[in-house]
């Protein structure tokens, strides 16, 4: 995971334009990669709902119902921990009529309305070794829900015109294609992640949809142009959620 830069963290909280995110409690803290994914994801219409699957601080939760001020977000998490600090984020953000955050494993769940929208930055260790901390284990590694998991409940809870959009490292993205078409996702659009422009991307941003695309989108995104400079692209991008 990238890490934000030091400036936004004070006594374990991150401090955004219009939301503080405590992490205390959670064990994946605030990082470059749900920032990624909560300013890049799109939804279909303004006042779409969507679903945030492996919430934990609320983070993306919070971004997306910034965004899109006539969106519902419900966040899910199977972590009790993360669950109770993502509410307590919630609840002392401007946006708590329209975020609801519960505790809840995806493969468990059920919504009759679906979702016009569904983001995860889902567990990225795939294969590795785990930790001794089972809290930290349950969000780092796909233990507790595989790609085929969770591509198999993105499909049953989003809309027939929904758009699912995640980020993943990039040695990920065979598998997780492959676990996508077997659902019966289509890729629509990708955005490659480079710390700098001469390194290879270590993450992407991955958009599938439920219906075939005439042209695959792809994207390239660049976080700094040198050591602690930060790329147009990037600036741009996060330009309504970072003080400075």
């Amino acid at each position: 995971m990238y890490y934000l830069c030091s400036e936004f963290m004070a006594n374990d909280y991150f401090q955004f334009k219009q939301f503080t995110v405590y992490q205390q409690r959670c064990a994946m803290k605030v990082g470059t990669d749900g920032t990624l994914l909560g300013a890049w994801a799109q939804v279909p219409t303004e006042s779409s709902r969507i679903l945030d699957i492996g919430t934990g601080t609320g983070l993306i939760a919070l971004m997306l119902a910034q965004r899109f001020p006539q969106a519902s977000v419900l966040g899910i998490d199977i972590d009790l921990d993360a669950v109770c600090q993502a509410k307590e984020n919630v609840e002392n953000s401007p946006f708590a009529s329209r975020i609801k955050i519960e505790h809840a494993n995806v493969m468990d769940y059920n919504n009759e309305e679906g979702f016009d929208a569904i983001v995860s930055n889902p567990p990225y260790f795939v294969n590795s070794l785990t930790c001794p901390d089972d809290q930290r284990t349950m969000a780092r590694h796909s233990v507790s829900l595989t790609y085929d998991g969770l591509m198999e409940s993105a499909f049953r809870l989003l809309k027939p015109e929904g758009v699912f959009s995640l980020v993943i490292p990039s040695e990920s993205r065979s598998l997780l294609e492959a676990a996508a078409h077997l659902k019966g996702f289509f890729l629509s659009r990708v955005c490659m992640i480079r710390t700098t422009p001469k390194k290879q991307p270590k993450r992407q941003l991955i958009e599938f949809l439920k219906h075939p695309v005439n042209e695959l989108c792809i994207e390239d995104g660049i976080i700094e142009d040198s050591p602690n400079v930060r790329s147009a692209w990037y600036q741009q991008l996060t330009q309504d959620f970072y003080i400075r």
